[in-house]
C-alpha cells in the first residue's frame, strides 16, 4: 500500500460505502424497481448531506445504477470544495446475507479476466457476473451520461489531476477490486489517479488476479479486514474460522466445525483463491469487538456473531467513525391479532414522514407517523399470519417474531427468555414470552425433548428441565407450542444443558 497522508480516510470510504446499502430490499407489498431506485437515491442523498458523519456532508450524488434484478448497485459521489477533485465509485454488490453471499458467489468455477491488454487472469464466475452487471448498468436520468463509464468521463473532464476513489464493502469490495482495474486500464483526459478502498472483501480470483492488482501503482490501496470476519478469509483461510470464536465466545459447534465451513470452503473445488497484497494491519485483533448477546455454543449464536462481525456497523465503529442513521426497526406491535380494519401501534425506531407500511405483502393507507419511534396504522385486508414491516428511504425493517400480526387470533407465539438459562436435569425454568394463554394446552420442548408445562400467565410458563438427548448439542432452544403455534427459535430461548 501506498502510504499518502492526502489519502481519503478510512473511515470516509467506509462511510461511502455502508451508504450503498441504502434500500437495498425492496418493499415486501412489492414496487417497480424505478421507484425503489428513487428511494435509493432520496436515502443516499440524505445520508451524504449529513454532517454528523465521517464523510462531513462533503459529497453529492452524481450518478446511481441499480441492475435489472437489484442485485447489485452502484453510484458515484464527487466531493464538494476543497475535494471537488476527488470521486468514489461505490459498489454494493449482491444483496443477501454473510453465509448466502459466500454461497452465491460461484466460486467453483472460474472464468478469464482482461484489462488494457493484460493476458487474461482468472476470477471467479459469480465476481466476473456482478461486475458485468456493474459495468453494463445505466441511468438515463444523470446528466453525468447512462452507464458508469461514461458518467465518470463526463465528472472527470472539468476536473484535472482528480482521484478517483473505487470503494466497496464485502462483495461490493470483492468488485471493487476488479472494477479498479477495468477502470485504470481505460483512456481518460488528464489521466486521474486510481485509488481503491475495501472493507470485509472475499477475493475476486486466483493468485494470477492477485498478482495483476499488485503489479498497478495504486495511488492509494486500503484493504481493511475484521479478524474476526468470516467474509474476507474466502476462500483459502476458511478453515481459520472453525476455531472461533475466543472468549467469551460463541465457540463454533461441531455442525459448524465439521459441515457448515468445510461445506462452504468446499464450494471452490481445486482452485486456490489469493488475495490482493495489503499492508494493513487486521481490525479487532483482541476481539474486544463482539455482540455480547450472541454468545452461546449453538449454530443460532455463531451465525449471529457472522453477521455482527461483518456489518457496516460494525467497520466503522472498529474506524471510530459515527455510524449512518439505520433504516426503520420493528420492535413490536399492539395489539398482536385482529381483523381488517382495526387500528394497530407500531414501536420501533428510525420512523419518519416517509414511511410506509406493509402487512405482508399487502400495503395499507398511509399510516400516521406519531414519532421517531411509534406509528398507527390500520390493517387491510389479509388472512394468516404475517410480518408487519416498515419502509422508507433508508430501507426496509427485518421481519421480527413481536412484529407479526395473527388474523382472526389467537395472537402469535414467541419465547423471550429463560430463567436460568443453563442448568442440569430437573433445575426449575421460567419461560417469559407472549401468546402463551388463549386457551390452548401449552407444550415445552427442550431442543426435541418435551418437558412438563405450568402455564403462570399468558407471558409466563413454568417447566423443568428434561433429560437431554445425548445426540443434540448441549445448548437447545427452548419452544412453547400452543394454539397451533410453535414459537419461533430465537437467540432469547436457548439453553444450556451443563450436567
Amino acid at each position: 500500500m501506498t502510504e499518502d497522508p492526502s489519502a481519503l480516510p478510512p473511515g470516509v470510504t467506509m462511510t461511502l460505502a455502508a451508504i450503498a446499502a441504502t434500500g437495498a430490499v425492496a418493499r415486501p407489498s412489492g414496487e417497480t424497481l424505478a421507484v425503489q431506485k428513487q428511494r435509493i437515491f432520496d436515502g443516499i442523498v440524505q445520508q451524504l448531506s449529513d454532517t454528523t458523519l465521517a464523510t462531513q456532508g462533503n459529497w453529492e450524488l452524481a450518478w446511481l445504477g441499480l441492475s435489472p434484478d437489484n442485485a447489485n448497485m452502484a453510484y458515484i459521489a464527487k466531493g464538494k470544495g476543497s475535494g471537488s477533485n476527488q470521486f468514489a465509485v461505490v459498489v454494493r454488490g449482491t444483496v443477501g446475507n454473510e453465509i448466502d453471499t459466500l454461497e452465491d458467489l460461484d466460486v467453483g468455477t472460474v472464468v478469464p479476466f482482461t484489462v488494457g491488454g493484460s493476458a487474461p487472469v482468472s476470477v471467479s464466475k459469480g465476481a466476473m457476473t456482478a461486475f458485468t452487471q456493474i459495468v453494463a448498468m445505466t441511468d438515463q436520468s444523470s446528466a453525468a451520461g447512462p452507464g458508469l463509464v461514461q458518467a465518470l468521463a463526463a465528472l472527470l473532464g472539468p476536473a484535472p489531476g482528480a482521484t478517483v476513489y473505487v470503494v466497496g464493502h464485502s462483495l461490493g469490495g470483492c468488485i471493487a477490486t476488479m472494477l479498479a482495474l477495468y477502470l485504470q486500464a481505460q483512456t481518460w483526459n488528464d489521466s486521474p489517479q486510481f485509488a481503491v478502498s475495501t472493507f470485509a472483501a472475499p477475493t475476486a480470483g486466483l493468485k494470477d488476479f492477485a498478482d495483476l492488482f499488485n503489479s498497478v501503482k495504486w495511488a492509494v490501496y486500503q484493504g481493511y479486514a475484521n479478524k474476526y470476519d468470516i467474509v474476507p478469509l474466502a476462500w483459502a483461510s476458511l478453515g481459520t474460522a472453525t476455531g472461533w470464536y475466543p472468549a467469551p465466545g460463541p465457540a463454533a459447534p461441531l455442525a459448524v466445525k465439521d459441515v457448515l465451513i468445510p461445506g462452504i470452503k468446499g464450494l471452490s473445488g481445486p482452485n486456490t483463491y489469493v488475495q490482493p497484497s495489503t499492508t494493513v494491519p487486521l481490525l479487532n485483533p483482541d476481539y474486544k469487538a463482539y455482540n455480547p448477546k450472541v454468545i452461546k455454543s449453538s449454530t443460532q449464536d455463531f451465525l449471529a456473531q457472522v453477521a455482527f462481525q461483518h456489518a457496516n456497523p460494525t467497520y466503522l465503529k472498529l474506524l471510530n467513525s459515527p455510524v449512518p442513521a439505520p433504516a426503520p426497526v420493528v420492535d413490536g406491535i399492539s395489539p398482536r391479532a385482529g381483523a381488517a380494519g382495526m387500528q394497530i401501534t407500531i414501536t420501533g425506531s428510525g420512523f419518519d414522514t416517509q414511511s410506509m407500511v406493509d402487512f405482508g405483502t399487502v400495503p395499507c393507507v398511509p399510516p400516521n407517523v406519531v414519532s421517531d419511534t411509534q406509528i398507527t396504522a390500520i390493517v387491510p385486508d389479509g388472512l394468516g399470519v404475517v410480518d408487519v414491516r416498515v419502509t422508507n428511504n433508508l430501507g426496509t425493517s427485518p421481519a421480527v417474531p413481536f412484529g407479526q400480526f395473527a388474523y382472526g387470533g389467537p395472537e402469535p407465539v414467541v419465547v423471550t427468555g429463560i430463567v436460568p438459562d443453563s442448568g442440569t436435569l430437573g433445575t426449575a425454568v421460567t419461560i417469559n414470552g407472549a401468546g402463551f394463554g388463549g386457551g390452548g394446552t401449552p407444550v415445552v420442548y427442550f431442543g426435541d425433548r418435551p418437558a412438563t408445562a405450568t402455564p403462570v400467565s399468558p407471558t409466563q410458563i413454568r417447566t423443568t428441565v428434561p433429560i437431554p438427548d445425548p445426540k443434540q448439542p448441549k445448548t437447545v432452544d427452548v419452544r412453547v407450542r400452543v394454539n397451533g403455534y410453535l414459537s419461533p427459535a430465537v437467540p432469547a430461548d436457548e439453553f444450556t444443558h451443563t450436567g
